[in-house]
C-alpha cells in the first residue's frame, strides 16, 4: 500500500495525473480510429455532391414508397429484437445455470450468425420458410405465410440478432454471486420471487444494450432479409434495399436522402435507449 502511495506522489509532482500509463497515446488512436472508421464515412454521407436539396430531400422523405419501407424495416427490426431480449435471456439461462450433453456445442452455435453469410442464411431461411419448405408447409394449412411476409423479415432478423443479446446476457450472469440468491432462499422467497427482485435487476442493463444491438442491426440488414422479403413495394419492401434500388437506378440524390433519413431515426432511436440504459445502471446502484 504504502509503494502505491508513494507512485501517485511521484506522479501528483511531475504532473502527470493519469494513474494508468500511455492514456495520451490510447486516447489519440482512439480517436483516430474512430474518425477513419466512422466519422470520415458517415460525413462523407453528409457532405457528398450529388445534388441533394432540402425540397428533394423532403421530396424523398414524403413519399409513400419510401415511407412504407422505414415501416417496415422499423416495426421487423423492434419485433425481432423484443422476440430476441427474450430467447436470448432463456438461452443464456439455461447455458450457464445448467449442465447438459453437447453445451460446448450449443454455446458454440450461438455465434453461428456472425460467421455465416448473410445470404446464405436469407437463401436457407427462405428455403425452410417457403410454402413447401419443412417449415413453411407446416404453417401453410393454418393459413400463416411466413416466407414474403413481415413474418418472414421478422424471422431472418431473429436469426441475425439472437447472439447479441446471448453474448451481452452470458457474461453477467456468470459473474453473478449466488449468496443473494441463497440468502433469498433461506429467507422464504420462491424461485420467481427471487429471480424478480434479485436477479432482473443486474440483467436489465445488458438485457436492453443486447436490444439495441440487435435493433441496430436488424435496421440495417439486407442479405438475410432481402430473399426472405418478397421485395413487395408498399408491403414487404426494407428501406436498404429501397436504397440499392435507387443507387441502380442511378438516383444518387434519392439514395442519399433515404439513407440520411434512416441513419437520423436510428440514432435517436439508439440515443433513447442508451439513455434508459443509463437510467436503470444509475438506479440499480
Amino acid at each position: 500500500m504504502s509503494e502505491i502511495m508513494a507512485v501517485l506522489k511521484r506522479q501528483k509532482r511531475s504532473g502527470n495525473r493519469s494513474v494508468l500509463p500511455g492514456f495520451g497515446v490510447g486516447m489519440g488512436v482512439t480517436v483516430f480510429y474512430m474518425s477513419l472508421i466512422v466519422l470520415v464515412p458517415m460525413s462523407a454521407l453528409l457532405l457528398n455532391q450529388t445534388g441533394l436539396t432540402w425540397e428533394k430531400f423532403w421530396s424523398v422523405a414524403a413519399d409513400p414508397r419510401v415511407l412504407a419501407s422505414y415501416r417496415v424495416s422499423l416495426t421487423t427490426a423492434a419485433l425481432a429484437a423484443l422476440a430476441d431480449t427474450v430467447l436470448g435471456l432463456l438461452l443464456a439461462w439455461v447455458l450457464v445455470r445448467y449442465d447438459f450433453p453437447g453445451k460446448k456445442l450449443w454455446d458454440a452455435l450461438i455465434d453461428l450468425p456472425f460467421a455465416l453469410p448473410t445470404a446464405v442464411a436469407g437463401v436457407a431461411l427462405t428455403a425452410i420458410y417457403s410454402a413447401n419448405g419443412w417449415i413453411g408447409s407446416l404453417l401453410e394449412p393454418l393459413g400463416i405465410k411466413a416466407a414474403f411476409s413481415p413474418l418472414g423479415i421478422t424471422l431472418a432478423l431473429m436469426f441475425i440478432g439472437i447472439p447479441f443479446v446471448v453474448r451481452t446476457v452470458q457474461p453477467v450472469l456468470e459473474d453473478a454471486e449466488r449468496d443473494t440468491e441463497e440468502a433469498a432462499a433461506t429467507l422464504g422467497a420462491g424461485r420467481w420471487r427471487t429471480f424478480r427482485t434479485i436477479i432482473l435487476p443486474t440483467l436489465i442493463p445488458p438485457l436492453l444494450t443486447g436490444f439495441a444491438l440487435a435493433f441496430a442491426r436488424g435496421i440495417g440488414e439486407y442479405g438475410s432479409v432481402v430473399f426472405i422479403s418478397g421485395n413487395m413495394p408498399m408491403k414487404t419492401e426494407i428501406a436498404p434495399l429501397l436504397i440499392m434500388s435507387k443507387l441502380e437506378q442511378f438516383d444518387y440524390a434519392g439514395a442519399t436522402a433515404v439513407a440520411l433519413l434512416l441513419l437520423l431515426i436510428s440514432f435517436v432511436l439508439l440515443l433513447g435507449i442508451n439513455i434508459l440504459q443509463h437510467w436503470t445502471r444509475k438506479t440499480a446502484r
